[in-house]
């Protein structure tokens, strides 16, 4: 669904906030979730989510001579396989202090903090002049999003002309028999172990419904169209549970 932008609430999971609130209660999920967050995408995908981010880089097709704003960058995922496969420097940037931290910590361990620089930024209201980087990536980051039109009108307004918008977000499961079983896993077995394994039910329960919560393939294509990308398409992953969306700056 699109934003509805002139509203004063706003969904957070299946529930309905006053606008304002929303970043607060999904900063609150974060600040939880930061240290297992790798253990929360292992849940939420069984792994697969290491498969779509390979996938994912590969598609961005890192170059040295290209730079990334790496949006909601959270632990680094995204931006570590991007320097390791020969892109050019990278801008993380994360709303949530707590998660940027964590991909700091992360970078250092891993050799890689060089070509990488840390910011809390907005993903709403970037502190970037226009036209100054050649890729955006957003991974899991979109559906947790108060204004999500604003998100990609920003992304849009920091590439560079010919640069390039990379979305992959949990999406809408397109095939019916496994409806049931998805079902299941996301509202009664998810929930369940995020309160084993994090101590945090609540927290699981919210991000499964953000995932029901947001745009089906479609409707994605058709808001980011209305932002002014270019050439929008979109790749289905493991059956629409989740899609890379791209779209370009002419």
């Amino acid at each position: 669904m699109a934003d509805t932008s002139s509203s004063d609430t706003v969904d957070f999971g299946f529930s309905t906030v006053e606008r304002s609130a929303k970043s607060q209660r999904v900063r609150a999920v974060f600040n939880s979730v930061a240290r297992r967050y790798d253990v929360m995408n292992d849940l939420m995908s069984l792994g697969v989510h290491r498969l779509w981010k390979r996938d994912f880089v590969t598609l961005m097709d890192p170059r040295p001579n290209r730079t990334l704003l790496d949006l909601a960058g959270g632990t680094g995922d995204i931006s570590f396989q991007w320097r390791r496969r020969g892109g050019g420097p990278v801008l993380l940037t994360d709303i949530n202090e707590q998660m940027l931290g964590v991909g700091r910590e992360r970078a250092e361990q891993r050799g890689l903090i060089g070509g990488i620089a840390f910011a809390v930024a907005d993903a709403e209201a970037l502190p970037m002049a226009d036209g100054t980087v050649d890729r955006v990536s957003m991974a899991f980051g979109l559906r947790n999003c108060t204004n999500k039109d604003r998100v990609l009108s920003e992304a849009l307004r920091v590439l560079k002309p010919g640069g390039r918008f990379f979305c992959l977000e949990f999406s809408k499961l397109q095939v019916a028999v496994a409806a049931p079983l998805y079902e299941r896993w996301s509202f009664a077995a998810l929930p369940a172990i995020g309160a084993r394994v994090a101590g945090d039910r609540e927290s699981y329960q919210y991000l499964a419904e953000s995932i029901r919560m947001f745009p089906d393939q479609e409707t994605l294509a058709g808001m980011m169209r209305a932002a002014g990308f270019a050439r929008v398409t979109y790749r289905n992953l493991t059956g629409g549970i989740a899609a890379i969306h791209t779209g370009w700056r002419i």
